[in-house]
């Protein structure tokens, strides 16, 4: 797979950034927090750790290696927004094992690498798929923290894919959060409580989630 850290500098200058629209629903925000200002992108941040897969299923290698995909294939693809720390926006990441779990619903073989299932994912559905599927879990024009996540119940977030999923906060106690999307049949993901607020103090922030968001019935 291309770098994505070499991707999206040659791609960001081209991408459509107007295309992404904004945030379909107002958050609650914290009282007498000061905005974010840093302009780290998110697209540095998953690339910290190398542009390359290994066997580590709980971080971000698959989603980091189909930003990549989308932009070789697609240098104009919106989703070089992400390189882009200037522009606010909010990402749910799923981890690779989320992928894994995908991989396996669309084609009901269990690949054992990352690279296995990013590959299965691709010819399962085309790159075209991979990229709606990616900016599905992009929302832009707001930087969303975890306390105003927590204080968003039944908001409806507008994706940059432009479809629609729901906030669903099952216990502000515990942190419990769940994000409910397109597709009626599978299961929603949670936020992951140690992966919240990544990037923190930059427009762009993301925050980990346990399973794929899908834009429709997959």
């Amino acid at each position: 797979m291309t770098s994505l850290r070499h991707t999206v500098r040659r791609a960001a200058a081209a991408a459509s950034i107007a295309a992404l629209g904004l945030v379909g629903a107002a958050l609650a925000a914290p009282a007498a927090t000061a905005a974010p200002s840093g302009t780290t992108s998110l697209a540095s941040v998953l690339a910290a750790d190398g542009d390359r897969f290994d066997r580590n299923w709980y971080d971000y290698d698959i989603v980091d290696q189909a930003v990549a995909a989308v932009l070789a294939a697609k240098p104009d693809s919106p989703v070089a927004v992400l390189a882009d720390g200037t522009v606010p926006l909010t990402a749910f990441l799923p981890n690779d094992r989320a992928f894994q779990v995908l991989a396996h619903d669309l084609t009901h073989r269990w690949e054992r690498t990352e690279e296995g299932v990013l590959n299965r994912i691709a010819g399962a559905v085309g790159i075209d798929a991979v990229e709606q599927v990616l900016l599905y879990h992009v929302v832009p024009g707001a930087t969303i923290t975890s306390r105003q996540a927590l204080r968003s119940d039944d908001a409806v977030l507008t994706t940059a894919q432009g479809a629609t999923f729901r906030v669903d906060v099952l216990s502000r106690t515990w942190g419990l959060v769940r994000l409910v999307d397109q597709d009626r049949n599978d299961v929603n993901p949670f936020l992951v409580r140690s992966k919240l607020d990544l990037n923190k103090g930059n427009v762009q922030i993301a925050h980990g989630i346990t399973a794929v968001l899908r834009p429709l019935d997959l």
